[in-house]
């Protein structure tokens, strides 16, 4: 079965062709991008919102770019149960949106944090074979994620917390660096996976993430 995959492009967007790169080359998906102000109407197996910066981050990171017309077509691609990676700006992107619970808001230490870190599978069935630590580029202002004690309660409970921060760098609630949607077909994360799948990056855990998060929302 052929999969195709739909990356959305907005003003400040800087991870899509990487996202595109990293899907056809070496998980053989076919990928097209989308420009943020048109309405797309192909069905998508997939469509992936990318890293970067957003309309400038203005206002809120991805509080702007929640309004586009690519995410009123996002909108119905996710009534048909369709499945929606956000990395990074994509994950803010998706919580502005209501799409996935909670926030993301300013680091702890209110800097710009660049570096690769050590995560760990959450408690969702996705990810059970994943037995060790992986190191994941993350590159953010805004990544410190916050949920108030019911939705953490509910995303415990209902096995909707994909990965969690070894060392928790930015101050997220109880290290958490990516959650999931009820249905489990919506996830957000702040890590770059596709920035360490590439052997001539000399990082290649984010293969292993990116196959894990494919299988399980595909």
């Amino acid at each position: 079965m052929t999969i195709k995959a739909g990356v959305i492009t907005f003003p400040g967007s800087n991870c899509d062709r990487d996202i595109q790169y990293i899907l056809k080359n070496f998980f053989n998906i076919s990928t097209e991008i989308l420009w943020y102000d048109a309405f797309f109407e192909k069905n998508y197996d997939l469509v992936i919102l990318p890293g970067g910066f957003s309309y400038g981050d203005y206002l809120r990171c991805g509080a702007i770019a929640r309004f586009s017309r690519a995410m009123q077509s996002l909108y119905e691609h996710t009534k048909k149960a369709r499945p929606v990676l956000g990395i990074c700006n994509g994950f803010q992107i998706l919580c502005e949106a209501k799409l996935l619970p909670g926030a993301l808001i300013k680091n702890k230490n209110l800097l710009h944090i660049a570096k690769d870190v050590p995560i760990v599978k959450g408690n969702c069935e996705y990810f059970k074979t994943l037995n060790d630590v992986y190191y994941i580029p993350i590159s953010h202002s805004e990544g410190n994620y916050i949920a108030d004690q019911e939705t953490l309660k509910e995303l415990k409970e209902e096995g909707r917390i994909a990965f969690y921060y070894k060392e928790n760098p930015n101050g997220s609630i109880e290290n958490i660096a990516a959650v999931l949607s009820k249905n489990k077909k919506i996830l957000g994360m702040m890590p770059h996976p596709e920035r360490a799948t590439d052997p001539l990056n000399q990082k290649t855990d984010g293969y292993i993430i990116l196959k894990s998060i494919l299988e399980g929302l595909l």
